[in-house]
């Protein structure tokens, strides 16, 4: 499947025309704009927490180690 040609895009317009008006599109399109700037900002501000949250590795001391798991107590 292809995608929208010339034709395909003058027919999306003219209906847009027709249901919106050409009052209201600039309107519409700037909506739409400040959405697809909220999502992008949104999106990279996930990215960047997901980086930050990576795993971090957690030293534990020689004594703690060679304790078994039954005999480990939390610190007070």
């Amino acid at each position: 499947m292809g995608g929208i040609g010339a034709t395909g895009f003058i027919l999306l317009v003219i209906v847009a025309l027709l249901l919106f008006g050409p009052n209201k599109l600039p309107e519409l399109g700037k909506a739409f704009g400040k959405t697809l700037r909220e999502f992008k900002r949104g999106a990279n501000g996930l990215m960047e927490d997901d980086s930050a949250a990576a795993p971090r590795r957690v030293e534990v001391n020689a004594q703690e180690a060679e304790q078994p798991k039954a005999e480990r107590r939390l610190p007070e």
